[in-house]
């Protein structure tokens, strides 16, 4: 039987880092599992928000994967699917976030907003309205 599949992202951080409290005080995830390297800085940060799994990795040598620090943006939006977007916008910015994009209605039946976190990410928060 084939397992369904479950979208997991992972984001790149640049190495060093040794504090990743922004994705639990600022988006209410959880970490399940955290590798460190020998100086105590992490390799890899498993973390969920309410079943949604991503990964935070510090930046390997592939020039394909790197950190939004590192070239000052980001290819990609992460788009969250919540029932209270402003809720998560102010959780996000008293954390360390910054706006992205002030939450709005859309008229193609969204409210969105963004921010951007400590690291470079853009998380797009969104509920149908």
């Amino acid at each position: 039987m084939a397992a369904t599949p479950i979208f997991a992202p992972e984001l790149f951080i640049p190495n060093g880092v040794r504090d990743v409290d922004f994705y639990i005080n600022g988006l209410g995830a959880s970490e399940l599992r955290r590798f460190s390297n020998d100086d105590g800085t992490i390799h890899v940060s498993e973390l969920s928000i309410e079943g949604a799994v991503f990964h935070l990795h510090e930046e390997t040598r592939n020039p394909r994967s790197f950190s939004p620090v590192r070239h000052q943006g980001s290819t990609v939006t992460i788009g969250l699917f919540v029932d209270d977007v402003d809720a998560y916008m102010a959780r996000a910015i008293e954390a360390g976030a910054r706006i992205g994009s002030p939450a709005q209605d859309y008229d193609y039946g969204y409210r969105q907003g963004d921010v951007v976190d400590p690291f470079g990410h853009v998380w797009m928060f969104e509920s149908r309205i």
